[in-house]
């Protein structure tokens, strides 16, 4: 009975782990797109001191601009919202398909039959070079450098 309940439970979390709220007031919640696509009238146009423009027209080209901005967003997103979210989804599962099932492996085996190569080379290194090095640095630490400052 107690593994049943505990099997129903893992099922239930493995499924709100697919159906997920929804926040539809802060849209946002990890700051993506804070300082990208944040853009204001005042970001766009601006008039400086001495080159002013009737103050109708200041404020009609604000409202022209603020709903037009709008309106132009929510109809892209309405019709190619939903397309562009089938592409996006399809092409992030198949970077995670390549990574799963091929990148994480290849890095892997690769490790692994390098590790018995550089256990190789590490012998040839300490077999040949090692002595080699031994050697010269007997020869060279005899040599004095003596520094004389000629008048």
């Amino acid at each position: 009975m107690a593994e049943e309940q505990t099997e129903l439970e893992e099922r239930i979390i493995i499924k709100d782990q697919h159906i997920k709220e929804i926040d539809l007031v802060n849209r946002d919640p990890k700051h993506i797109n804070e300082d990208v696509v944040k853009v204001d009238f005042e970001d766009v146009i601006a008039e400086p001191v001495g080159t002013y423009s009737f103050d109708g027209v200041w404020k009609a080209s604000y409202t022209t601009f603020t709903v037009s901005k709008y309106w132009c967003y929510r109809l892209l997103s309405a019709i190619l919202g939903i397309p562009l979210a089938v592409i996006w989804g399809f092409l992030f599962a198949l970077i995670s398909f390549c990574h799963i099932w091929a990148v994480v492996p290849c890095i892997k085996s690769y490790l692994i039959e390098i590790q018995c190569v550089s256990r190789i080379y590490s012998l040839c290194i300490h077999t040949f070079c090692d002595p080699l090095f031994e050697a010269l640095s007997k020869i060279c630490s005899n040599v004095r450098v003596a520094l004389r400052k000629e008048i």
